[in-house]
């Protein structure tokens, strides 16, 4: 029945649960899960106080270091983190410090009578500072400033904050009244958040400047889909994959007719990619009403990109995995309608610029899948309208922004980037460690500490 709906599929900790794993924790003196959270969340310290019982304790422990704990306990890749240094792994399963994030998070939520006022904010600094996009690095940058006493106001194009957090992550994975509980924390902080406002068109980087902000955070991610360049792309039923989640998610096309958003989904629907993106792609498609879905990745089952965890559900809800296989063609009906997909087996040869082993054609092996529906998730750009509207920012060939690794510092005074935008497509949680290095070097310049 799960895939038929697209309530949450991850199921919270009980009480005893939350004890019980809590209780897991030895307490390590070097702290190792600690390095690997991009965010430096005082891991132990907060599972302490679960396992004492001291529930408000954990919350302020958690939150003092993560403005977006609901969010990171259920899509952060923890196993590839935190948990990944946790010291139980050498003998047996690390703590569960995700699910345990996740649990305090959502027993806040549901308990803030029980929780005590928070610390109050510094004095006011005099300081203004523009945050462009209301992502994970955008919320994450205007919180930290925020609790240094800088007036933060966050600009967001669409018609809602969130940012990837509401038009990618499928309900399922991220109910939206997470990412909205989460957001309203950050705007308790102070922090003003102007919807519809697309920088670069209603008003520039350089123009925010010029209007008493003394400096500016670019978080805009990367939301320009790539696409596999290949005969007949252009075909109805062939979607990007953030055409696809934005009009399932933030659009809400899985209620219509109760919102009006109508998307044609066919019964074979086939999505090419391997990543998380692609898992949600897909287990979106099946939810909608397709009697087939395929993911169709051209490296095999091992390299797989995407979370275990999302894999996993995938194939669970009947997802079909066609590996080692690679889109040559799109074929129609001559109206222009999809048909089918041309398509090629592959095999692996030696490891690319990656890491994984680069996919090799193999003569002789194309073979057609019937389907009335694609969609394309390869990865994503920067949208070029900032860089495009901004002078003085550098930028690569692939279209992010040039900024230190280490501060988020642009070679253009007065901005800063981190996120998507900088680094292309990658976590929430890497984000919001951009987020959170740059706000740190944009409160020292501000504060005259440079």
């Amino acid at each position: 029945m799960r895939a038929k709906n697209f309530k949450e599929v991850a199921l919270g900790y009980t009480p005893a649960m939350a004890a019980e794993e809590a209780g897991r924790c030895i307490q390590c003196p070097k702290r190792p899960c600690v390095a690997g959270c991009p965010v430096n969340i005082d891991i132990p310290e907060f599972i302490k106080a679960v396992r004492e019982g001291k529930m408000a304790e954990a919350v302020t422990v958690l939150k003092s270091k993560n403005a977006l704990p609901g969010i990171c306990g259920r899509v952060c890749p923890q196993e590839t983190q935190c948990e990944e240094q946790c010291t139980l792994l050498k003998q047996k399963a690390p703590v569960a410090i995700g699910r345990l994030e996740r649990y305090v998070a959502d027993w806040e939520r549901e308990n803030k009578a029980a929780m005590p006022p928070g610390a109050p904010l510094p004095p006011p600094t005099g300081k203004k500072v523009a945050v462009i996009g209301s992502g994970p690095s955008g919320l994450t940058a205007a919180a930290e400033l925020a609790k240094k006493g800088h007036a933060v106001s966050i600009f967001e194009a669409l018609h809602v904050g969130g940012g990837v957090l509401m038009y990618g992550i499928p309900e399922f994975r991220l109910p939206k009244e997470i990412v909205q509980n989460e957001i309203n924390f950050v705007k308790s902080l102070g922090v003003e958040l102007v919807l519809d406002a697309v920088i670069g068109k209603c008003d520039t980087i350089d123009e925010i400047l010029g209007e008493g902000y003394d400096a500016v955070f670019l978080g805009t991610g990367a939301g320009l889909p790539m696409f596999l360049n290949i005969p007949g792309e252009n075909a109805n039923g062939i979607y990007s994959a953030n055409e696809w989640l934005t009009r399932t998610n933030l659009m809400k096309a899985y209620l219509f007719p109760n919102y009006d958003t109508p998307l044609k989904v066919g019964k074979k629907v086939a999505v090419i990619g391997g990543g998380n993106v692609a898992m949600d792609a897909a287990r979106c498609a099946l939810r909608l009403g397709a009697a087939e879905v395929y993911i169709v990745y051209r490296r095999s089952e091992t390299e797989l990109p995407a979370r275990r965890e999302e894999v996993e559900n995938a194939m669970e809800e009947g997802i079909v995995f066609k590996f080692l296989t690679n889109p040559t063609k799109f074929m129609d009906d001559g109206k222009g309608w999809l048909t089918g997909m041309e398509c090629i087996q592959m095999e692996l040869g030696e490891p690319d610029a990656s890491g994984r082993r680069r996919p090799i054609a193999k003569a002789g092996s194309e073979f057609v899948m019937n389907i009335d529906t694609a969609v394309v998730a390869l990865g994503t750009t920067p949208n070029p309208l900032i860089a495009a509207t901004t002078i003085g920012l550098k930028t690569t060939g692939h279209g992010t922004v040039v900024a230190d690794e280490t501060t988020g510092k642009t070679v253009k005074d007065k901005v800063w980037a981190g996120g998507d935008i900088v680094t292309g497509a990658a976590t929430v949680i890497s984000a919001m460690g951009a987020g959170k290095r740059a706000a740190a070097d944009i409160d020292k310049y501000l504060m005259g500490k440079q």
